[in-house]
């Protein structure tokens, strides 16, 4: 356990490590904000050293020191340090969300979504969600890395997305998704916009469910209410903004040969995003 004032360590960090120190100082005056977060641009970050505290400072500073002590301590970094901390039935279970139990014992369960059934097992970790599921003994929910390494290289979108994702605006998140067709509820907070994009490979429909929206479309301001809709043909320069009090909720029909995130051509945005 690290304890120092802020301006103690930068300066040991400088003395010791100054080109860690030089290539994170300038990502950090480089930073955008984005809702609670601080995003640091990857091109510059990315050429700091990658060495730990401990090298870094820990083994060479003068102006440390160590005191013993003895307290519990849990970093709860896995789900069977999740299991222990949790309240559990008669049969050492932890449930959390729609879940049912028959026959089980010691066993992690939670769902998100879905109904959750297991019977029959003894020491699993059963974790559902609205874009996967993991299942796992508990004596190896540590090595889900390895897995989540499986995906990554696989090129699975869940390895590093969740079905709901957070903007700064907002949030989204996919429903029902088949070929070359993806519908999604997308929530827009008050007082704010999305930015103004265009799309190389599909069109959008967007129908209202909750609230008013102003939608730019090329050259048109279109004010669009609950059980109205509006359709954005392939290419066209559009922007959806919340200009009510209350949230804004619709729900977005794409259609197109692809439908990543990543066809998305920013040509204004207020949070500052490329």
């Amino acid at each position: 356990m690290f304890v120092a004032q802020a301006k103690v360590f930068l300066k040991e960090i400088e003395t010791y490590e100054p080109e860690v120190f030089r290539h994170v100082r300038e990502a950090v005056k480089a930073r955008a904000s984005d809702m609670d977060f601080e995003r640091l641009p990857l091109a510059s970050f990315s050429e700091a050293p990658d060495i730990s505290i401990d090298y870094a400072v820990a083994e060479r500073t003068k102006v440390a020191a160590v005191v013993p002590a003895e307290f519990g301590w849990s970093d709860i970094g896995s789900w069977d340090a999740l299991w222990e901390l949790t309240p559990k039935d008669e049969q050492g279970n932890a449930i959390f969300g729609d879940v049912f139990l028959e026959e089980a014992k010691n066993c992690y369960v939670r769902s998100d979504g879905i109904v959750a059934t297991v019977t029959g097992v003894e020491d699993l970790v059963v974790v559902v969600t609205e874009d996967a599921v993991m299942v796992s003994h508990r004596d190896r929910a540590q090595t889900v890395k390895n897995m989540v390494s499986r995906l990554t290289k696989a090129g699975r979108p869940e390895a590093i997305n969740h079905n709901r994702m957070y903007r700064p605006w907002g949030f989204y998140e996919s429903l029902i998704q088949g070929d070359r067709f993806q519908v999604k509820r997308i929530h827009v907070d008050p007082g704010h916009k999305l930015s103004l994009q265009k799309h190389f490979h599909r069109a959008e429909h967007w129908v209202v469910v909750a609230g008013t929206a102003l939608v730019t479309r090329d050259e048109e301001q279109i004010m669009v209410r609950e059980n109205e809709s509006v359709y954005l043909p392939l290419g066209a320069v559009h922007r959806l903004e919340n200009l009510g009090k209350i949230p804004l909720t619709l729900i977005e029909v794409q259609s197109g040969p692809y439908l990543g995130e990543d066809d998305i051509v920013r040509i204004e945005d207020i949070y500052a995003r490329s």
